[in-house]
């Protein structure tokens, strides 16, 4: 991706959000731009209208980190987008790598038994693309509709936005939209010359105009806790918590764990999610359809 139309279009997008009040600005008025003008960012960071025009024609090369943490105050930015901030400014201060290939990532034997260690809980492990990598056995059971979809690797991004069973299974899939594509825009700052992201970003752009419209409010987010709900084929409705870690010696690689609160109606259907897995015919590529004993919400 091209840093500097990035770095432009993402100050560009932070600055038309904030209003004067929310700057403690005076209001002057009738504006011919949305949100706070140049001049007005520049003179809360602390920087000149020039510079902060450079920097906003997407030239971040040689900015401090103190710079960067003023502007980012000025623009209000959230922990998740600071961070973007500084992954675009890195980026413009190294010399221009071109795309690469990455080689296919292993995920190492000792991750695969904590995986299946965690017999109650679904688990996976994904990395920065939202490829899942690997799983055990309640946790393919819990996202059995996307290996169900023959695209390789399993990607949730890819089955979020293309498959049109997403709707069904996914309840909540304008949220879960939404936090893909700004996972994937992340990743994008932290690895901006990865060929394999760059080539998953172009196939959702071209073919889903919900991608289209996310990928240009250009929003950052760390994901690490949260709700996920889902509409399984096997057992209706049920809602889990989950935790994303990050694989401290494997890079780019995040664990996540879903869990429901023991003695709920939620806690009950992963148990029969278990049954349910155990039913499947594993040799056949689609698994069976609902019996009707499957959960209602």
């Amino acid at each position: 991706m091209d840093n500097r139309s990035e770095v432009c279009e993402f100050l560009t997008s932070r600055r038309a959000r904030i209003t004067p009040q929310q700057a403690g600005l005076p209001d002057a008025g009738h504006r011919r731009v949305k949100g706070l003008r140049r001049e007005e960012v520049a003179m809360l960071a602390g920087v000149s209208a020039e510079y902060y025009a450079r920097m906003e024609r997407g030239n971040l090369s040689g900015t401090s980190e103190a710079v960067l943490d003023s502007l980012a105050r000025a623009l209000q930015l959230d922990d998740s987008e600071r961070a973007h901030l500084l992954d675009l400014a890195r980026t413009a201060s190294t010399t221009r790598r071109p795309a690469r290939r990455r080689t296919a990532q292993r995920i190492r034997p000792g991750l695969q038994q904590l995986l299946d260690a965690m017999a109650d809980a679904p688990a996976f492990i994904r990395n920065g693309r939202l490829d899942i990598l690997a799983t055990n056995q309640l946790g393919k059971a819990l996202y059995w509709p996307l290996f169900q979809d023959p695209a390789r690797p399993v990607n949730i991004a890819r089955y979020q936005f293309l498959n049109p069973g997403a709707d069904q299974y996914m309840t909540e899939l304008d949220a879960q939209r939404s936090a893909a594509a700004a996972l994937l825009r992340t990743e994008a700052g932290q690895d901006p010359y990865n060929r394999e992201l760059s080539d998953l970003i172009g196939e959702l752009s071209t073919r889903s105009e919900a991608f289209r419209a996310l990928w240009a409010a250009h929003n950052v987010r760390l994901h690490h806790t949260g709700l996920k709900r889902f509409h399984h084929p096997g057992i209706g409705d049920l809602t889990l918590a989950f935790e994303a870690l990050p694989v401290p010696n494997d890079p780019g690689l995040t664990l996540t764990a879903l869990s429901a609160e023991p003695g709920t109606p939620d806690h009950d259907a992963l148990k029969l999610l278990t049954s349910w897995y155990a039913t499947l015919d594993h040799n056949q590529p689609t698994a069976p359809a609902p019996t009707g004993n499957e959960r209602s919400a």
